[in-house]
């Protein structure tokens, strides 16, 4: 017999432009042939980089390096770095319950961001954030940097920049173990869960069969609804939904990966040298063996190899 759904509930879930061309009258951009001004327009969209969110970081100058007037040099002023996070994904960004602390593979990131600060992993305010709040902290300067499993894409890269890609997930949909849908397509007009402001909840209301998102604030959220029968599914990264089934064993994973989710740590537009400093630290933990120590803690073996660093300068 199934548990009740308040019986099953996770260990770290209790503990928790147009654009206007203008010309003069009588210039050669009036009396040029028509086919010729409207391929103005589009050359100069042409002109303009093609978005990659897999190559859009900044090329580190070296080892991470904390130099006179930097925004490294602010921070260690400070005296602690300031970290948006997630407390309710777990093996990515949980709170412990045993001993209060934040942790995962997301934190241990930007714990060696910390680290090649202060020399100190633990020199770190985390500030819990939800998915909605990521940009918004970043932007604001509420925080210094967001570890929180995001999804690089074109649209965020408008708002914030990003690291260098640290992990790579991919969509999928989890359901309970009686459910007999093998994917998204078998959920057209049923209620499938993903949290606000998350790249799933957007593939989820574009997919084909038309199922009904429900939006809620944290992961942990949708799996209450899941346990509870309100939701037919969740669906989202391939990362989140194995930390989920991980606390609930009455659930599985169905479904090919139908997305790419490169995960990346967001930073603020107005600090470029952060962006690079954080790209040397990264790449210290690609080549040292911690980013697979890391994985092989909070993910898994086998381990792969760490996503290569690729760069647009």
């Amino acid at each position: 017999m199934r548990p009740r759904a308040w019986l099953r509930l996770p260990l770290p879930l209790l503990a928790a432009a147009a654009i206007a061309v203008w010309a003069v009258p009588g210039s050669a951009a009036v009396t040029a042939p028509a086919a010729r001004q409207l391929a103005a327009p589009a050359a100069a969209r042409q002109a303009v980089p093609p978005c990659n969110p897999a190559a859009s970081s900044l090329r580190p100058a070296g080892p991470p390096q904390v130099t006179p007037g930097s925004y490294m040099a602010r921070i260690r002023a400070r005296g602690y770095l300031i970290a948006g996070v997630d407390q309710n994904t777990y093996h990515f960004g949980y709170l412990n319950p045993l001993d209060g602390k934040i942790e995962g593979f997301d934190i241990d990131m930007v714990r060696a961001v910390a680290a090649a600060i202060f020399g100190n992993p633990n020199k770190i305010v985390f500030r819990a954030i939800s998915d909605a709040q990521r940009i918004p902290d970043v932007r604001s300067g509420a925080v210094d940097i967001v570890a929180h499993t995001m999804t690089i894409n074109c649209a965020r890269l408008q708002q914030v920049d990003f690291s260098s890609v640290y992990f790579d997930a991919g969509q999928r949909v989890l359901v309970p173990s009686n459910s007999r849908a093998t994917s998204l397509a078998d959920l057209g007009g049923r209620r499938v869960c993903a949290t606000t402001g998350s790249t799933s909840i957007a593939n989820i209301r574009a997919a084909p069969s038309h199922p009904v998102p429900v939006a809620e604030p944290f992961w942990t959220d949708c799996l209450v609804l899941l346990q509870q029968g309100d939701v037919a599914a969740i669906s989202t990264d391939d990362s989140i939904l194995a930390g989920l089934k991980a606390q609930d064993p009455w659930t599985k994973m169905v479904g090919p990966v139908f997305t790419s989710e490169p995960y990346g740590l967001a930073i603020s537009q107005q600090h470029p040298d952060f962006v690079r400093f954080v790209n040397a630290v990264l790449q210290q933990l690609r080549t040292d063996g911690q980013w697979a120590a890391s994985y092989a803690r909070w993910v898994g073996t086998p381990v792969p190899a760490p996503p290569p660093a690729r760069y647009k300068d």
